[in-house]
Order: structure tokens, then C-alpha cells, then sequence
């Protein structure tokens, strides 16, 4: 599929401790299984933040994860931190059990974000809370968030506002259709399928 990129431009005044707007650049694609298209923004170019920081479970790591990844190694000059969700943050997932170790989930993510840009400082950690270090670090100039988390990247501006930081630019960055179907690719949705190979097999057996 060739690739189609659709660039939004709009500002979210949500309520921000009496600060100014949040600045969001939504990316919109569409985009196959192949690996083909690559997010893309005009307005944001490449190499336009420092420090940006991202947020996920990141299990049996896919497409849409790549995609989201990528977007952030793009945007970013210097450092990427990513937290990692464990422990508590896990809990409440659908078949919880079948989610792959943290530390495989973590060595993964490291993996493909230096075989997109080698160059920069990757600092992934295990998240047991919903913010990480993005409400401690002072360092940081964006959050990349997927439409369904923007409002924790919301959250986490709140935070820092809170806590006497910078606001962090969002960056919002559409997820990969699964191509059959039309919906966002899932980890639940692997996790399911997994996890009903393991019932049939055990049904058989």
C-alpha cells in the first residue's frame, strides 16, 4: 500500500493549572502489515526535541509499537526514555499471565529503537505507576502519546505543572490498522489468540 499521510494541526485547551495550551502535531496514516509506511510530519520535523519520553506495556512488540517508536526516535535529537510497564500496571490487562517478561519487553524495545537511530541515548525503565520519569525528569521537550493514551499525556502535564516542571510538547501519533480487519493492531489481541491456541491444544491433548 502506497503510503498516505494526513497531517492535523490543532490546539487542546484542556484545564492546565491556569497555564498556556497544550501544542499538539497529530500524525494520521494509514498504513498495511508490510512495514512500508513510516510515520511521517512536515510540521514536526525531524530532529525536533532533545529529550522526548513514551510510555507502554510494549508486549510481543508489533507493528503499531514500531510505528510509535519510530515516531519518537524521529522527533528526537539526543534521548529517548521510554517507561515500561510491570508489576501493579499489569494487573488489570486481559491475560495478564501470557505477557512477556519485563525484561525481554524492555531489551526489545531498546533493540529496534537503535536499529532506527543508532546514535541516540536510549533509556528504557520499568514502570509501576502510570507516569515513570515523566514527571520527574526536567530534561525532557515532548511526550509521544496514541490517541487512546493522550489524555494520561494530559495527565502527566498536569503533573509537571504540579510539580513546578516545563510542560512537555505532545505529539500524537495514530496506531496501525490491522489489515484484515481494519483495527488497531493489540497485544490483548495476540495475547488472545495465544491463548486460545494453548486451550485448544490443551483440549486435544
Amino acid at each position: 500500500m502506497d503510503k498516505i499521510v494526513k497531517e492535523i494541526h490543532s490546539f487542546l485547551w484542556p484545564w492546565n493549572g491556569g497555564g498556556a495550551p497544550f501544542p499538539i502535531v497529530e500524525f494520521e496514516k494509514m498504513a498495511s502489515l508490510n512495514g512500508n509506511s513510516e510515520p511521517s510530519s512536515v510540521a514536526t520535523s525531524p530532529d525536533s526535541y532533545d529529550s522526548v519520553v513514551l510510555g507502554g506495556t510494549f508486549d510481543r512488540l508489533h507493528d503499531g509499537h514500531r510505528q510509535f517508536l519510530k515516531a519518537a526516535a524521529i522527533v528526537a535529537v539526543h534521548r529517548i526514555v521510554v517507561g515500561v510497564c510491570d508489576g501493579p500496571m499489569l494487573t488489570n490487562k486481559q491475560y495478564s499471565n501470557l505477557i512477556e517478561p519485563i525484561e525481554q519487553r524492555m531489551k526489545q524495545v531498546e533493540d529496534y529503537i537503535k536499529s532506527v537511530k543508532p546514535d541516540l541515548v536510549v533509556q528504557v525503565e520499568a514502570i509501576v505507576d502510570p507516569y515513570g520519569p515523566s514527571i520527574i525528569d526536567d530534561k525532557l521537550d515532548a511526550i509521544i502519546v496514541s490517541k487512546e493514551t493522550l489524555p494520561g499525556g494530559l495527565s502527566v502535564n498536569r503533573k509537571r505543572t504540579e510539580r513546578g516542571l516545563s510542560q512537555l510538547k505532545l505529539e500524537v501519533v495514530d496506531l496501525v490498522p490491522e489489515e484484515s480487519s481494519g483495527e488497531k493492531l493489540s497485544s490483548t489481541a495476540l495475547r488472545k489468540l495465544e491463548a486460545e491456541k494453548l486451550e485448544k491444544t490443551h483440549t486435544e491433548s
